[in-house]
Parts: C-alpha cells; sequence; structure tokens
C-alpha cells in the first residue's frame, strides 16, 4: 500500500473514533447526567438517520460521480417497510386483520362494505420482525438496482442520470400518494403505539433506538470506508475519473456502477427503516424531490468524497434547521422567521461551492503555531 493510501486509511480510522467516542459516549453521558433531555437525544437519533442516507450518496457521487436525486425514495421505502411492521401493532378495532392506519383510508372496491376489508398481499411479510428489517433493506437495494440496470446501461449519465432520478421520485410521490394503492395515501403511515414490545414514548427505547441508531452509522461508515480503500473502490474512482479509459481496458463500468448504486439503496433503506421508530410517522412527503436535493446539500456542505464530510454535512445543516425554523426576537422585536430558512439554506450552498468547494470537513484552520515557530 502506497504512503498516500496509508495516510488516508489512517486518517479514515481516526474519524472513525472520533465519531465513535462522540456518539456512543459523549451524549449518553450527558443524557445520564441530565445535560441533556431525552428529547435531543432522540432528535440526534433522527439525525443520525440522514447521516446514513448522506453517507451512501457520498459513496455513488464523490467516489463514483453519480450524482443521485432519489435517495430520499429508498430512505422512505425503507422506512415505510418498518412502518408497516409497527401499524401492525395497532390493528382496528372494527377489523383485527387490518392496521388502523390502513383501515381509515381504505380504498373499498365496488360492492364491498365495512367488514369486508381484505388485508393487501404485499402487507403480510411486514406482521413479523424479521422480515419486516430484511425487506426493509432489500426493497430499495432491488429498487436502485433497476435504476441502474435502466440507466446505467444505457450509458445515460451526468446531469441526465439526476434528471431522470428526479423523474422517478416524482412518479414514486404520486404512486405513493394514491389511497388505492393500499399505502394510506397521503396520511402515511401513523398511530404507532409500541416497538417491539417497548411504548413508544418509553425515554428507554428513545435512548435505545439513538444507540442502535449510532451504531448503524459508525457500521456503515466503516464499511464504506474498507469498500473505497479496496481494488474495487479503486475501480469505482477511476469510472468516475476516467470512465473511458476504463472502458478501453476491458472493464465495464456499468456493472461497477449499478452495483455501487444498489448498495447506496440499500444503505438509504437501512436509515429509514431507523427513522420510522423515532420519528413516529411517515408519509410521501419525506420522498418528495426536495428531500433528494437536501442529501445533495448535506454532502456537499460536508465534504464530497470523504464519507464522514457527509455525517457532518446532515449533522450540520439539520442542527442549524432545528434552531432556525422556530421565532427568533429580542424583546417585542423578532430578528428571525423560519420563513427566511430556505434563503439561508441556498446561501449557506452557494457560500460552499465558491469558497469552501472541498466542504467543511476539509476547512484549514490557520497555521498559527506554525509561523511562530518559522519565525523563531
Amino acid at each position: 500500500m502506497s504512503e498516500f493510501n496509508q495516510s488516508s486509511v489512517n486518517r479514515a480510522k481516526r474519524h472513525l473514533v472520533i465519531m465513535a467516542v462522540l456518539g456512543l459516549g459523549v451524549v449518553p453521558l450527558m443524557y445520564f447526567i441530565g445535560l441533556m433531555p431525552i428529547e435531543t437525544v432522540n432528535m440526534l437519533g433522527r439525525y443520525l438517520c440522514f447521516a446514513i442516507v448522506a453517507v451512501g450518496l457520498d459513496l455513488i457521487w464523490g467516489y463514483t460521480g453519480i450524482l443521485s436525486m432519489c435517495q430520499a425514495l429508498f430512505f422512505t421505502v425503507g422506512a415505510y417497510g418498518m412502518g408497516m411492521y409497527m401499524a401492525h401493532q395497532y390493528p382496528s378495532a372494527d377489523n383485527p386483520l387490518i392496521p388502523q392506519s390502513l383501515y381509515v383510508v381504505y380504498p373499498y372496491d365496488i360492492g364491498q362494505g365495512k367488514g369486508e376489508e381484505i388485508l393487501p398481499w404485499f402487507w403480510w411479510p411486514f406482521k413479523y420482525f424479521p422480515l419486516a428489517v430484511f425487506f426493509s433493506i432489500l426493497v430499495p437495494c432491488l429498487m436502485a438496482a433497476l435504476v441502474g440496470l435502466g440507466g446505467f446501461f444505457s450509458r445515460v449519465r451526468g446531469v441526465y442520470f439526476a434528471i431522470l432520478t428526479q423523474a422517478i421520485t416524482v412518479a414514486a410521490f404520486l404512486f405513493f400518494s394514491n389511497n388505492d394503492m393500499f399505502l394510506c395515501g397521503t396520511n402515511g403511515l401513523s398511530q404507532f403505539r409500541t416497538f417491539l414490545g417497548f411504548d413508544l414514548g418509553d425515554d428507554k427505547l428513545k435512548l435505545i433506538m439513538y444507540l442502535m441508531t449510532a451504531l448503524s452509522l459508525l457500521g456503515v461508515v466503516g464499511l464504506c470506508q474498507f469498500v473505497v480503500h479496496s481494488r474495487f473502490g479503486r475501480i469505482l474512482v477511476a469510472v468516475r475519473d476516467a470512465e473511458p479509459a476504463l472502458r478501453f481496458q476491458g472493464y465495464k463500468p456499468h456493472h461497477f456502477k449499478m452495483i455501487a448504486f444498489a448498495f447506496a439503496g440499500a444503505i438509504a433503506g437501512l436509515g429509514g427503516m431507523l427513522y420510522t421508530p423515532q420519528m413516529q410517522i411517515i408519509t410521501p412527503s419525506n420522498m418528495a424531490p426536495i428531500e433528494s436535493i437536501l442529501i445533495v446539500v448535506w454532502v456537499a456542505v460536508g465534504g464530497r468524497g470523504t464519507l464522514t464530510g457527509a455525517v457532518i454535512g446532515a449533522l450540520f445543516v439539520n442542527l442549524i434547521y432545528s434552531w432556525l425554523t422556530s421565532p427568533i426576537s429580542i424583546g417585542s422585536v423578532r430578528i428571525w422567521s423560519p420563513d427566511f430558512w430556505p434563503i439561508l439554506l441556498g446561501l449557506l450552498f452557494i457560500a460552499v461551492v465558491l469558497v469552501i468547494p472541498t466542504g467543511v470537513v476539509n476547512m484549514k484552520m490557520p497555521a498559527i503555531g506554525r509561523k511562530k515557530e518559522v519565525e523563531a
């Protein structure tokens, strides 16, 4: 291994250790000593779910050169998978075979009446937790593989692939919003009460879900770091930087791109699966086109092609969002309105592109100590 690659591996390991200390040590400690309320821990857990899907996008955008505008779709599909399992825990009183969240918006066929509802076939596997976990990751992975099969094998790339994925997201949004699809329409999945036997309002469950999400994020980052420093990862970088030359040497770049894209879809599904028990509701609005654009912003702000930059960007932008989407006043004078947030987000993205195009994670601190040493 070259000196450069060894240095990159060591830096990745340091970043992973820092993330583990902060996520699994500092945050739980602050909660236990009373410096951080459980609501804040729960909020951080949801933001870590966003960080997971951002890492997946960074793998395909930062290292493979694929700008995807449908990661929020895969995230939401994974979230729906776990939501369907949770919905089964609260059946309707009128028809115990139908979850309450589906019962209230059940699209009756002609001649069908109350008490004649039939549970759709694709809801049955999600009655069981192991199958719900399996399909919440597998279905987004297969969806991403199909998108890659249609796009990459047709040699669609660059901005055209981004437009294609955005169009697919819009179509999926309309599909999930339709009541006739038996996915609860625009209401989404809600009215959850328990998860794995725990009451959703239980502080212990919120802490456990946070820790599970933090461990999953560390696992995803560690796995992606292993991938990018492997031979497969070097091929992905070659696809990004010199795809025609790679094809000339006998490789088939579309195969590698499809594998990476499917893997990122599975990662997004994992993030969505962990998100539902912490947010306690999932609707088609979570896959709206703007949501995929936001994921791109997180990666760009943090620094694409770094993995840890995607985590920093997701947490940084969402923490600012949680603070600046509430009115801020000094006395009777309002100095900030939530309506200003989209403007600030746009300015932040422009500033990153113009001032620090490599992202926050690659910002260099002033070398004051070194300057004094040279002067001495």
